[in-house]
């Protein structure tokens, strides 16, 4: 019979195991019949039990070697044995042994076997085939994991059969009953037919894709999210598009086109219909960056929860003024590609003031409601001007001429100051409801260059008065602190005036350490800037820090690795950084947290932070952040200025900040606040990296003589002493006089030269202010030098050195000694430059 199975051993089996149960059963009744064999005297029945009770050990060693198991049915009913006797699929069961159970005739058809003796299994018939083999070892080794597993190979020739063409094979196994399976189940089929199939399909398929390919229109299609999931070869030609590295789902077809018309496009796809097809004008963007005018024919599938289904579009190619095409399209062209990337916001508004139609840029200005008329543009600016744009609005679209444009700010994060013009168009055919165009220009950059040159001007102004301020004061103090030192020098300890003579001293000090202050605001006080890393400072700075802070705010301090270096003035970095955490401290009455934070910042990045001031470049960024109570805005814009101060009267001078200021300004950087009133300030300093190169040659020696009190500073050479102040003047020369020194003096530069003529060889130092009447002290100092190069020189100013030094000549040498000073401090200058 055609579905009698090849073999089937499955029913033997199934008797020497109920044989070897039931000999195990005698042997156990045997032994408990023995047990009372002897009370009944019955010889005969003992012979019986002697022989059940073989039997049963039989069994019992049946069931030890495995040949007995005590399990359910194997269930041999004759549904499931004629089922798989009709497969189709040649099917092998075998036990773990790989002795063969079934096998039914699909199996002896598919491997040739046509009797008992000429079955083999799988791993037996194909292990020598190169083609299989592999696969066939991946199989048996599934089996004998008791894991199921299927594979496909390719052989050259049928299995059984003369068939000499190739041939395609399943083959697969799984275990009949569970991980410790006692039998297993292989399968074979051919699938030659099947594969042909594929094939077949596969060809028609690729015959399509090149149909598509070779079009002479492009092709694209994008997923809900609007990525690209298709383009065809004529399209990816088009745009330079390499289709070898193309990758599904990677590139978005925004990315085709230009940055102004993206929004344009989304906006005509936005409200597009599923099922709808709608032509769209639009420039793609080719790989060298050229424009590419196309016409596309979009349409989307429904896609549930998508803000848009997926796209289909075909693409059509338009080419603009070669003198062929037709005049009329090519105009059509040029006027959407002047309205679709022009810089200047257009759109075409009705009389309930709701945009019609809008470019790109508009969209952008006044934000995606606004351009879709979903909101009238009356709501897309502040409301302070929306009287004023009705009122226009109203006069242009009733035919009025000269409507004066309107300056307003937009409501958009980020809002942007915009420039509005209007003109009608209601009188134009075929409006479509549209009574009026209206233009606008982004002026927010112009707007910001506005504020920040007046706030640099006025920074500027009180900066040149706090610094003229400062230096007369300077010279005052300097007349103060010389008088106490004549008087100090003529009392003693014990003396009653001594102690109100030390009040007048440190008075003065204390002044002076004002006039600093502002000097440092008008970026005016001296400067020794040398190569810092910024981590090290501030870690150094950590005890101190911790004491500002105090008890009730927590000190963070987080560092970025491998920090650029900076060039600034240790010291008076390490003033800006204790201002900073003294303020920080001071805004969190109740408690909170202070963050020092520095990191490099390269150039790229800079733009980032939207600070109009800050020029391109690479900086390290320091931060000194607080979850303090905050500052309004209209603070914030003047915390930088001299003696504005938000503390009770008597507990701050106002100059804290604005030194910080003045200090950063004159490293060469830049210092920005930011914060809300209630959520806590942020201070960012921008300091330009330092790229270390070979030194310039010194100007001068700036730095401070030092010495100890047992300095002999005493002298007998000849100093001309230049200063215009006539207080001032009398005091240094009596105290130069004082320790030994000959005098001479002038009340400005052209009285020193003229002195210098008659008794210029016996001077041996020249003591000058820098800012006098008539000739101030780096010309006097470039007239003297002509004629006297070796001549020694130190300038006394109250201001910087470098706010002077650059207009000396590079690699001229000179001492400098900072207004105000004491007596003891103008004889050290004088002894250290007469030693050089």
């Amino acid at each position: 019979m055609a579905n009698r199975p090849l073999v089937d051993r499955s029913a033997s089996a199934g008797g020497i195991r109920r044989l070897l149960t039931l000999g195990g059963f005698l042997f156990l009744l045997a032994a408990g019949l023995a047990l009372f064999g002897n009370s009944f005297g019955d010889r005969a029945l003992l012979i019986i039990f002697g022989l059940l009770a073989v039997i049963g050990m039989l069994a019992i060693f049946a069931i030890c070697l495995g040949l007995l198991q005590f399990a359910g049915r194997t269930g041999d009913g004759s549904i499931a044995r004629a089922f798989v006797e009709a497969l189709p699929v040649g099917t092998l069961i075998v036990d773990r042994k790989g002795r063969v159970i079934y096998a039914n005739r699909a199996y002896g058809d598919i491997t040739g076997a046509s009797e008992a003796a000429e079955v083999r299994t799988i791993e037996r018939l194909l292990a020598r085939e190169p083609d299989a083999s592999e696969a066939i070892y991946r199989l048996a080794n599934s089996a004998r994991d008791s894991r199921a597993g299927q594979e496909e190979f390719r052989l050259a020739r049928a299995i059984a059969g003369s068939d000499p063409t190739p041939h395609w094979y399943r083959a697969s196994v799984r275990p009949l009953d569970g991980d410790r399976a006692s039998l297993q189940a292989w399968q074979i089929a051919d699938i030659t037919s099947e594969r042909e199939e594929q094939e077949t399909f596969f060809r028609d398929l690729q015959h399509a894709i090149d149909y598509l390919d070779r079009a002479p229109v492009g092709y694209l299609a994008t997923d809900d999210e609007g990525r690209l999931i298709y383009i065809n070869a004529t399209l990816a030609e088009w745009v330079g598009l390499d289709l070898v590295s193309f990758r599904p789902r990677v590139q978005a077809f925004s990315d085709l086109l230009t940055q102004d018309g993206r929004t344009g496009v989304e906006k005509e796809l936005a409200d597009l219909a599923p099922g709808e097809i709608r032509r769209v004008e639009a420039d793609f963007v080719t790989g060298t960056g050229q424009r590419m005018p196309v016409r596309m024919l979009c349409r989307t599938e429904a896609s549930g929860g998508a803000p848009r289904g997926a796209l289909r579009a075909a693409i059509l190619k338009r080419s603009v003024g070669n003198g062929d095409g037709d005049a009329l399209q090519a105009a059509e062209i040029r006027f959407t590609r002047f309205f679709n990337s022009s810089p200047m916001a257009i759109a075409a508004i009705d009389g309930d003031g709701r945009v019609v139609r809008a470019n790109p840029e508009f969209a952008r200005v006044f934000g995606a409601g606004a351009a879709t008329g979903e909101t009238a543009i009356t709501e897309a600016i502040r409301e302070a001007n929306r009287d004023a744009l009705r009122h226009a609005l109203a006069a242009v679209v009733s035919g009025k001429a000269g409507t004066p444009s309107i300056d307003t700010e937009t409501l958009g994060e980020p809002s942007r100051s915009v420039r509005l013009y209007m003109s009608p168009i209601s009188d134009l055919p075929d409006s479509s409801g549209e009574m009026a165009i209206i233009y606008g220009v982004d002026i927010t950059e112009q707007r910001a260059l506005e504020d920040q040159f007046a706030k640099s001007q006025k920074m500027q102004a009180i900066g040149n008065l706090a610094g003229g301020i400062a230096h007369d004061f300077n010279n005052v103090l300097t007349i103060i602190t010389a008088s106490v030192d004549f008087l100090l020098l003529n009392h003693r300890t014990g003396d009653p005036s001594f102690q109100d003579l030390l009040l007048i001293k440190q008075s003065a000090n204390r002044a002076a350490s004002l006039v600093r202050q502002l000097l440092a605001y008008s970026r005016r006080q001296t400067m020794r800037p040398k190569m810092l890393n910024l981590t090290d400072v501030i870690a150094d700075m950590h005890l101190l820090l911790k004491r500002v802070s105090g008890d009730h705010a927590a000190l963070e301090r987080q560092h970025a690795r491998d920090l650029w270096p900076v060039m600034a003035d240790i010291g008076q970095f390490e003033q800006v950084i204790t201002n900073l955490v003294q303020n920080a401290r001071d805004a969190m009455p109740d408690g909170g947290t202070i963050t020092i934070s520095t990191r490099n910042l390269p150039s790229a990045e800079v733009k980032g932070f939207n600070y109009p001031e800050l020029t391109e470049g690479d900086y390290v960024l320091v931060e000194v952040a607080d979850t303090g109570t905050g500052m309004p805005a209209e603070v914030a814009e003047r915390i930088f200025e001299p003696f504005f101060t938000t503390k009770e009267i008597g507990k701050g001078t106002g100059l804290g900040l604005s030194m910080v200021y003045g200090i950063v300004k004159q490293s060469n950087g830049f210092i920005f606040v930011d914060t809300r009133d209630g959520e806590g300030t942020t201070f960012r300093i921008f300091l330009p990296r330092h790229v270390p190169t070979e030194l310039a040659p010194a100007r001068g020696d700036a730095a401070p003589p030092s010495a100890d009190a047992r300095t002999d500073l005493s002298g007998t050479a000849s100093i001309l002493l230049v200063e215009d102040e006539d207080h001032v003047r009398a005091g240094n020369v009596r105290a130069l006089k004082m320790r030994g020194y000959e005098v001479h003096e002038a009340s400005s530069g052209l009285e020193a030269l003229e002195l210098m003529q008659e008794i210029g060889e016996t001077i041996d130092l020249v003591v000058s202010d820098v800012v006098m009447p008539e000739m101030d002290g780096p010309t006097l100092l470039t007239e003297l030098r002509k004629d006297w190069p070796d001549l020694k020189f130190i300038f006394v100013s109250g201001y910087a050195e470098d706010a002077f030094a650059k207009n000396l000549p590079d690699g001229i040498k000179f001492g400098f000694l900072a207004k105000p000073f004491s007596l003891r401090d103008l004889a050290l200058a004088v002894k250290s430059a007469l030693d050089e």
